[in-house]
């Protein structure tokens, strides 16, 4: 295992095969050069090592990436420096999406990779407002806000033109039948049950409430969020094409990315046979809120990438935002209860 870890730390450090001779020189490694070799030999076998042809040193695989992972590396501390920068750069963030995006924007900057997030969030929150606005002949922009923050819109064509008292009717009546429902209940039902509320006179109306739906459907489906692309062009160990490709197809990425585990997840890209950017390394885990899962965050770097380094970070980020995300839901609550509270006093 020493050998192993031994091997990994200079492959990381350097990029290179790493032989018996080197591994000789290291204090640590106390053993002769004969032993190095044959247990070299020995991982290779087991399948932790691999041979390139053109070298007599040794690279780790996927397999021995996890094992170093898992068993081997020893996490590097966050400074209080580390932690109050990270702080800093989160602590702007006033909605659920403001706090992910500032998550994203902090992992980019500190690690020098890319930062990945995706953020189901939608899934917990409620319908806050619902506006119309007129945008020409006959247009209407359809405007939704979330309890989470998020802000969707749809142009929607109608057969008429709306007077202003027919817009504010139609705003008042949304707002009535839709602020407050969780944006997970919006099915089809839901809404063919509002549109027939609506009565006969305003079922031409339907339109914009069938907008809503497709609004809520679309806030159902996660995206992914790439931010700090330019790390992946600097990195000498992908070559430009594939990262190029990447960029083109990142919104494929929620398939590559699972969110069915807790701690920290490694993903390796070559193994999937489907990841654009070959011989790097996904790093992700996920956040909550109020106990639930909420989204991904995490990083695409190189596969020789500094564990000890990045994963301390990842986990930090994540346990901020949970917090973060939980403590804006429980104010929003209390909120709510003051002003229903006042209502009553009233």
């Amino acid at each position: 295992m020493k050998i192993l870890a031994a091997i990994i730390d200079e492959f990381i450090r350097t990029g290179e095969p790493v032989g018996s001779k080197t591994l000789s020189q290291m204090p640590e490694i106390n053993v002769s050069s004969a032993t190095i070799r044959n247990t070299m030999a020995v991982l290779e076998q087991e399948g932790y090592l691999d041979h390139p042809h053109t070298s007599a040193g040794r690279v780790p695989t996927f397999k021995g990436f996890r094992f170093y992972i898992d068993n081997l590396m020893s996490p590097e501390p966050l400074s209080a420096e580390k932690i109050s920068r990270i702080d800093e750069l989160l602590e702007s963030g006033v909605t659920d999406e403001a706090i992910i995006e500032n998550a994203g924007t902090a992992l980019a900057e500190i690690t020098k990779c890319a930062a990945i997030s995706t953020n189901h969030a939608a899934k917990f929150s409620v319908i806050s407002k619902v506006d119309v606005i007129p945008t020409g002949r006959r247009m209407y922009v359809l405007l939704m806000i979330t309890s989470s923050g998020a802000i969707k819109n749809k142009v929607c064509r109608m057969e008429f033109d709306l007077t202003n008292e027919q817009m504010q009717s139609i705003s008042n009546f949304l707002n009535e039948h839709l602020c407050g429902v969780n944006v997970e209940n919006m099915s089809e039902e839901y809404v063919n049950g509002v549109v027939a509320a609506m009565g006969s006179y305003m079922l031409s109306l339907s339109p914009l409430i069938n907008a809503v739906y497709e609004l809520s459907e679309e806030m159902m489906r996660d995206s992914v969020e790439v931010r700090g692309e330019a790390n992946l062009l600097a990195c000498r160990d992908f070559e430009a094409d594939d990262v190029m490709k990447f960029l083109e197809t990142k919104g494929e990425l929620t398939e590559f990315l699972d969110d069915a585990f807790s701690g920290i997840n490694v993903k390796f890209g070559s193994e999937s046979g489907t990841f654009a950017i070959s011989n790097s390394t996904v790093v992700t885990a996920n956040y909550y809120k109020d106990g639930k899962s909420a989204g991904t965050l995490g990083i695409i770097g190189p596969m020789r990438l500094d564990y000890r380094k990045i994963i301390p970070y990842i986990e930090y980020l994540t346990k901020k935002v949970s917090t973060m995300l939980s403590e804006r839901e429980s104010i929003e609550i209390e909120n709510k209860t003051e002003n229903k509270g006042d209502d009553t006093d009233e």
